[in-house]
Order: C-alpha cells, then structure tokens, then sequence
C-alpha cells in the first residue's frame, strides 16, 4: 500500500473512529509509533512541545484568521517512523569503514545542555517548587520531562516549558558522531526529506555508494555541513520574519482592542506579551508603565518590579493588553497594559475586556 496517499486529517479520523481504509494498518502503524515514543522518553529524550501557527488568507493573500496547529496522533505516528528511518540509516553507516576509517556521513547532532544556561534555571524551577539533579546527562534528561510532566496545566507551565528549551543547545550538521541529546539517538540524521533539504541528499548517495560498494569519502563533507547548518538557520529566521509580518499584518486590524496574554520575555526597557488567542507577540513598553509605578527588571526572576506598588510582572504571567501600534516595515507590535483586565482592586471586577471578533 506504500503508493497510497492520505492526509493527517484522513488518518485522524481512520484512528479515532477505527475503521475506514486500510484501517487494520493504519492502526497497528499506530500502536507500533506509541511503543517507539514511549521507547524514546524511557531512554532519555526530552518532551519538549512547540507550537507553529497557521494563517488563513483571503484572496489578495491578507491573513483573515490565525490558527494554532495541533499535533495529532497521525502527526506522531509519522513522526516516529521517520525519526526510526533517520537512527536507522544513521547507525548503518556508523558501523561502516573505509581503510579502517569511519565514513564521513552528514550526521544530525545536538549537544548537551550548556551548565551556565541550567543553573539559572534550575534556581527559577526551584521557586515553584520544583527539583532540578544536573548531575549527568541522562539525570538531567530525567528532570527535565519530570518537570514538563509536574507543571502540566499550571501556572508556570508556558515559563518553564519556554526556558527550558532555551538552555538547550542547536541542533547542527557536522560529520563528527556525537548523537543527539534531546531524542536520545546515539545516532542520528536527517534522511526522510530529499527533495526539501541537500543533507538528506547528502545521507541517500552516501548510503547507495556504500550499498553498492563504491564509496569514495567525502573530504570536503564537514564544510559542507558548516554551510547547510548556516542555511537552515537562515531559513528559520526567514520562516519567522514571515509569520512575523502576516502576524502584524493581521494585528492591524485591531488597533485599540483588548486581548489576554502571557508575558514571554522581560527586558530592562519592558516585557513582551503573546497573545493566547493568535500567539501574536508584541512589546509592553516600561516607558507606558511610568504612571503606574517605577519598574526595575530582577534578572535572576525573570521580572519587573514595581518599586512603590510590589506589582511585579513575571514571565508567564497572564495579563490584558492593548494593541496600540503595529509597524510593517520593522514588524512589531506594541502594546499596551489593560490594568482593568486584571481585576485588580483599584477597579471594577465587571468590567472584563472583549476581543474582537
């Protein structure tokens, strides 16, 4: 059935309501990708979730609708057969020589995490009550999904979830074997996706030369590799400097209006807010919360702090915002902090803000 195309969606609904075509299959594809994941977390990969958006366009390509995308079981189950399609091919060539040499291949890599970003973080986890063992490796693989587990709907989930991903390393291409640490692959490449990316073109024709024995080692393969790891982060910051500005585009719409959100980062000169509803990130200035208090930015708390008031604005913190600005040309949003949204004493508790609908 391998010439068989479906969507997610089609497989969706073939899991959930356990029948439809190619059911059986589909099915025991399924179970097998739960035990791989299960498989996966027992051996030391780490939970990590992240969210991508989605822009609904009219016909002159305006964004009229942003949606959030979900990862499903069938989104998993592919997932899971393609990361055992990359270790696989991975851990061939790796038991492969050449003059008794190992053969230069475009390995995926990740190294482990940096001690100077953990400390810090491990000192904020601490305040919500949570331990953190960076003894090894495996032990802080170990606390890192108890922790994603533990904070699970509660109020410091989004900043700790945010913060644990940035102590993390970035994954790269080199042909130095080091596995990856956050899949927990002692090897690992990226062989499932030829016709988007040239390192999984790289991995076929190395792994046919060595299938048909005519393997000549790359010697400029690490440069390679340099320059394919340099081009994938360029096209990340492409790929968000386009969300960016669709995420912009659309903000401008509702100038003025009122929406809840959570504080994502904290600066000296102010705090940025995601919006729950669109994931549309914007600054709240410390200049528009003169009036209100002097605010200093506590570091090591990821705050600020109100000097007169005790009012402190921590990262993932829910507040209310206004859009007050948004710039196409340097794509960013402002905003502004909706004192009324947080039901505070100083005003009325009826007074709730509505989002535009």
């Amino acid at each position: 059935y391998s010439d068989h195309r479906f969507t997610y969606e089609e497989v969706q609904a073939i899991i959930e309501e356990e029948a439809g075509l190619y059911a059986e299959e589909i099915l025991t594809l399924n179970r097998l990708a739960k035990i791989f994941r299960q498989q996966r977390f027992s051996q030391g990969a780490i939970n990590f979730s992240s969210q991508e958006v989605r822009f609904k366009l009219n016909e002159k390509g305006d964004p009229v609708g942003i949606m959030v995308k979900e990862s499903k079981e069938s989104h998993q189950l592919i997932e899971e057969f393609m990361l055992l399609a990359n270790r696989t091919v991975a851990a061939f060539i790796a038991d492969q020589k050449v003059e008794n040499k190992p053969i230069p291949f475009p390995y995926r890599i990740h190294d482990d995490p940096d001690e100077e970003k953990l400390i810090p973080f491990a000192d904020f986890a601490k305040k919500f009550g949570h331990s953190f063992d960076r003894s090894s490796p495996e032990a802080i693989a170990k606390s890192f999904n108890q922790l994603l587990k533990d904070v699970k709907g509660r109020p410091e989930q989004h900043v700790l979830e945010q913060l644990g991903i940035r102590t993390m390393a970035k994954a790269r291409y080199t042909a130095e074997n080091v596995g990856h640490y956050g899949l927990g692959f002692e090897n690992y490449c990226h062989f499932t996706s030829p016709i988007r990316r040239y390192p999984d073109i790289q991995a076929h024709r190395i792994l046919w030369d060595v299938l048909q024995k005519s393997i000549v080692p790359d010697k400029k393969l690490e440069e390679k590799c340099k320059h394919t790891s340099e081009r994938e982060r360029a096209a990340m910051e492409a790929e968000r400097s386009a969300n960016k500005y669709k995420q912009v585009q659309y903000m401008k719409n509702y100038l003025g209006e009122e929406f809840e959100g959570i504080i994502s980062g904290v600066a000296h000169f102010g705090f940025w807010v995601e919006t729950i509803e669109h994931k549309c990130e914007g600054l709240v200035s410390v200049v528009s919360l003169s009036d209100y208090d002097d605010f200093r930015h506590i570091e090591t708390d990821y705050s600020l702090y109100g000097m007169r008031s005790g009012r402190k604005f921590r990262m993932g913190d829910k507040v209310w915002i206004k859009v007050i600005a948004a710039n196409l040309t340097k794509r960013q949003l402002d905003y502004e902090w909706v004192v009324a949204g947080e039901l505070s004493p100083k005003k009325s508790a009826s007074k709730v803000p509505k989002t535009k609908k």
